[in-house]
Formats: C-alpha cells, sequence, structure tokens
C-alpha cells in the first residue's frame, strides 16, 4: 500500500502493531465469557465481576494513560501497556482461582487504558499534517485484526482455551520487544504544570468538552454492532450464526473503502462538515431494520461502517487541536473516558427503548446520530490540524 509505505518506521510500526493489538485481544476476549461459564463453572455474577473489572480498569483509566503519555513519553507507555497486555493475558492461562482472574482482567484493562491514549498521540505527533490520513489508515489496520483475532481463537480453541491464552499473550510479547526495538525515543519536554492542573485545563476547555459529548453518540452507535443489530439479525433468520454476515459486512466494507473514503473527503469539505455528515449517516442507518428481513440489517452494518468511515479519521484528527503541546494524551485520554462513559449511558437508553417497545430502538438511534450531528455543526471545530 503507497500510502502506509510513505509514513516513516516509527509510524508504520504502530499501525501494524494496532493489527497486533486487534489480533491477540479478539482471539481471547470473545471467547472468555463462555470460558469462565462454561469451562470453569462460574456462575452468570461472578462472570460479570470479571469482565467488568476489565472494562472498568479500561474506561477509568484511559485519562491516566493518556496523562502518563505526556509526562513519560508515549513511548514508554506504549511499551509498558502491551507488556501489561501480555502479562494479564499470560494469567488467564495459569490459574482458573477467582483471584487470578479478577488480576488478570485488571491489568489487560490497565494495558489498554495506557496504550490506547498513547499510541493515538504519537501517530498524531508523528504525522503532522498527515494526521487524518495516518488514523484511516489505523482503523483499515484495526480491523483486520478484529477480522483475524476470532478465527485464530475459534481455532485454537479446538485445542484449549488456555492454548489460545497463551498465543494472546505471545502476541503482545512480541509487539512488546518490537517496539522497544524499533519505536524512536523521543525526548520528553519538562511539564509546565501539575497533572491537576492539565485535567483542569481539558476541563476548563468548554469547546472540547462540547466536542466530546457531541461525540459520544458515535461510540454508543457503534456498540450497537454488538447489541441490538445482533440481536434483530437472530431474530429475523432464526440462527445465530447470521451475526457474523454483520461483522462481514462492516469489515470488509472499512478494508476496502476507509483509505479512499478519507482521502475523496479530507479537502473538499470542512471538518466540522465531514465528521456530521459521518453521525448523520450512522444515524439514518438504524431506520433500515424496521424493514422486514436481514438484508435491511446488513445494511445498516455497512451504514454504520460508512459513517464511521467519515468522521472517525476527521475526529481523531482533531482532538489534539483543541489543546496545547505537551497535552495531547491527555486530551485523548479525557476524550476516550467522557464519550465512554456518556457511550454507556446511551446504550442504557437504547436498551431500555427496545424493552419499551421492540421497533422503538431504531428510531432512537437514528435520532442520536442526527443530534450529534447537529450538536457537532453547533460546536463550532477547528477546521485544520493547528493548535490554537
Amino acid at each position: 500500500m503507497k500510502a502506509f509505505r510513505s509514513f516513516p518506521l516509527s509510524v508504520r510500526l504502530l499501525l501494524v502493531n494496532q493489527m497486533g493489538v486487534n489480533t491477540g485481544f479478539y482471539l481471547l476476549v470473545p471467547y472468555l465469557a463462555g470460558y469462565l461459564g462454561g469451562g470453569l463453572g462460574l456462575s452468570a455474577t461472578v462472570v460479570g465481576v470479571v469482565l467488568g473489572a476489565r472494562n472498568l480498569s479500561q474506561q477509568g483509566l484511559f485519562l491516566i494513560g493518556g496523562t502518563a503519555s505526556d509526562r513519560f513519553g508515549a513511548r514508554t507507555v506504549i511499551i509498558a501497556g502491551c507488556a501489561l497486555r501480555a502479562a494479564g493475558f499470560g494469567l488467564f492461562a495459569i490459574d482458573g482461582s477467582l483471584p487470578v482472574l479478577l488480576g488478570a482482567s485488571v491489568l489487560s484493562g490497565l494495558a489498554g487504558a495506557l496504550f490506547n491514549p498513547a499510541v493515538r498521540s504519537y501517530l498524531a505527533t508523528e504525522a503532522g499534517d498527515r494526521r487524518a490520513e495516518v488514523f484511516s489508515l489505523f482503523n483499515v489496520f484495526a480491523n483486520t485484526g478484529a477480522l483475524l483475532g476470532p478465527l485464530l481463537g475459534g481455532a485454537l480453541l479446538l485445542v484449549d482455551f488456555r492454548v489460545a491464552a497463551v498465543a494472546a499473550a505471545l502476541i503482545f510479547a512480541g509487539l512488546t520487544v518490537a517496539q522497544a526495538l524499533t519505536l524512536p525515543p523521543r525526548t520528553v519536554p519538562p511539564a509546565e504544570g501539575s497533572v491537576l492542573g492539565d485535567w483542569r485545563e481539558c476541563l476548563a476547555n468548554r469547546r472540547f468538552i462540547a466536542f466530546t459529548l457531541a461525540l459520544s453518540g458515535m461510540f454508543a452507535l457503534q456498540n450497537q454492532l454488538y447489541l441490538i443489530l445482533p440481536m434483530r439479525a437472530a431474530d429475523v433468520t432464526g440462527s445465530a450464526a447470521s451475526v457474523a454476515g454483520l461483522f462481514l459486512v462492516s469489515t470488509v466494507a472499512t478494508l476496502l473503502l476507509q483509505v479512499r473514503v478519507t482521502r475523496w473527503l479530507q479537502d473538499r469539505l470542512s471538518r466540522s462538515t465531514v465528521i456530521a455528515l459521518g453521525m448523520a449517516v450512522m444515524g439514518v442507518a438504524f431506520l433500515a431494520p424496521l424493514l422486514p428481513g436481514l438484508i435491511p440489517v446488513l445494511l445498516a452494518a455497512f451504514g454504520l461502517a460508512l459513517g464511521v468511515m467519515i468522521a472517525q479519521p476527521f475526529v481523531l484528527e482533531l482532538i489534539p487541536a483543541f489543546g496545547r503541546e505537551g497535552v495531547t494524551g491527555t486530551y485523548f485520554g479525557m476524550f476516550y473516558l467522557a464519550s465512554g462513559l456518556v457511550a454507556a449511558a446511551g446504550n442504557v437508553a437504547v436498551g431500555w427503548a427496545g424493552d419499551t417497545a421492540g421497533w422503538l430502538a431504531w428510531p432512537f438511534c437514528a435520532a442520536l446520530g442526527l443530534g450529534s450531528a447537529i450538536a457537532v455543526r453547533r460546536v463550532g471545530v477547528p477546521e485544520r490540524t493547528a493548535r490554537p
């Protein structure tokens, strides 16, 4: 891929790294609940506690990871995060006792909280004025890993879950070594203020907070690929196997179209228009399942993927533009923390709408996407990557 080769080695490594991260993650995590409940015979409550510990430690500590990236350098935090993920996944293969399982979950969640904002901060800095392009490629590599992981995990599970856990741990161990050997160290300027001061600065940036809240709808709608869309697919076909078609449509569309879509849009429309357009496409896509049959559900999955393709690279491009030099990681961490929490509340609301009346969830999601589009236009986002 010509665009991939045009970036420096450090950027190319982090793009491949993201494919490896998602491969290792999806190799193990989708099958974890089945192993805990079926293989180990744990109750549903205990399974929920173990899985919740991972989610809470990751979502709740994104800000810590972003700040650590600013203070100690993104390279250090990326390497530490991948090493912790290797240790966490390795623990799943060692012992099935509850304390070890909880430790494994917390370590693997903390790892994600460290390297997720750090990777994005590193890429934003290295890519310069090509941020939208690099985050477009980032999405392609991430989706490739999300496709390969479950396939590899399913094959390894035919042997044993612990074999899959060891394989996932080895992938992250290999990524750790590759990063330590290849990612060039960068001098980290002395921090201008305290950690709490950086957090207050983020929270006091009203335009950034408004942007974050407006885009939380993006995360809430993306999560429906794992919630109401699979439920609808299984309902209209009577088979859970149809769910695989949703992920196939979403992944293949992203692999084929992401770079082309970003390249075509980046010089034609303003950033606020592009992001609003993506959110609107995501929202409108959820009206399709109001029609009967599987095809409308697959169209919704495609429309959701297309909306993400349109909006997400430019969202990630603009986050550093809201703050000063030296707090890029903090802004990424705050963005993912706040939008993740709001998106979680959105999931509850979508579930409530579905429970109240099955059809109501679809116009509710459409309204969420269109509302986010309007909010983005009203926020007044930076139109380029230059810092204020």
